[in-house]
């Protein structure tokens, strides 16, 4: 029995310890299906549907472990009269333990025209986050610890970014910085009086990919990348393979450096609506304390009748 308390005990400790370096080290929630959500990272993705679009993500992340991330976005765009104007909202809930973030974002990009082709997006994003962390709720082997004392309660941070997204239907290329502000939080209050800080937002930088292949009249191959980079942090990889199949089918595989690999599928249905799930299984020794990571999402265009008959977007 006292085995068992210790266990429990130290596992609770290391949830805590490791909450803290997830909080601090990868703020911006990772997403497996990134290459089909990208309008959160990059503002410049806005308007690159061409026609009015909504899209929702439930990403429930290390299932089975009590206070582990869990992450739900939903996010639409629409292209303007002239078709250069793309306008863009996203709204994200990103939980880790006890710790809370809500975020609302407005997105703006302008199309530059390469060629009938190919032409390249510029984009704004600003809005705010408001976070919350009741530091009273923690379960410590010291209760009177002071770093454990108050509540951090909507906390209203406003941050802008920027990006560029070029696309061709062969293949596309971005980069961005979804938050260009490094903000702090500093709390010295009846309800904190101990001067809690914490570095609520860091800046984080992407870079991200993809190429379509034809292999043969009914099945394409698109492998994608995203780099996701921080001061004082390696940067992050994620390499995608996708198998499209007869044009409805999306089947494939990814890997993340130092943290997962799992398998994704997707079903196109009348060219409008997408469903697509995505199973991450831990590289970490973590795997021993969860069940994978799930992740679902949903989106849905309104096309005209002669868009329809057009082939599915591959980005």
């Amino acid at each position: 029995m006292k085995l068992n308390l210790n266990i429990k005990k130290g596992l609770g400790i290391l949830v805590i310890v490791l909450t803290a370096n997830v909080s601090f080290a990868q703020q911006d929630p990772m997403y497996t299906q990134y290459f089909f959500n990208t309008q959160t990272i990059n503002p410049a993705y806005a308007g690159s549907w061409q026609s009015l679009g909504f899209m929702a993500l439930a990403r429930h992340q290390w299932t089975g472990w009590d206070g582990a991330p869990q992450t739900y976005t939903f996010s639409m765009q629409a292209p303007m009269k002239n078709d250069k104007v793309g306008l863009g909202l996203n709204v994200i809930s990103d939980n880790v333990f006890k710790e809370k973030r809500f975020g609302l974002w407005a997105d703006y990009s302008y199309k530059v025209v390469f060629d009938q082709k190919t032409n390249l997006r510029m984009g704004l994003k600003a809005g705010f986050t408001n976070y919350s962390n009741n530091l009273l709720s923690y379960e410590l082997v010291d209760p009177n610890d002071p770093l454990f004392q108050g509540d951090l309660e909507n906390k209203f941070i406003p941050n802008f970014g920027a990006g560029i997204f070029l696309t061709n239907p062969s293949y596309y290329v971005g980069f961005s910085v979804p938050k260009l502000l490094h903000n702090d939080i500093n709390e010295n209050s009846d309800s904190n009086p101990n001067n809690f800080s914490i570095e609520a937002e860091f800046r984080h930088f992407y870079l991200h990919g993809g190429m379509v292949f034809n292999l043969n009249e009914n099945l394409k191959f698109k492998p994608t990348f995203m780099t996701k980079a921080l001061k004082g942090i390696p940067p992050q990889f994620d390499f995608t393979t996708n198998f499209l199949i007869a044009e409805r089918v999306w089947l494939g595989a990814m890997f993340r450096t130092n943290s997962a690999f799992g398998f994704i599928g997707q079903l196109i249905l009348d060219n409008s609506l997408r469903i697509g799930y995505a199973y991450d299984f831990s590289t970490t020794k973590m795997q021993n304390y969860h069940s994978g990571s799930h992740e679902i999402m949903i989106s849905y265009e309104l096309r005209t009748l002669k868009e329809l008959v057009v082939s599915p977007r591959y980005f």
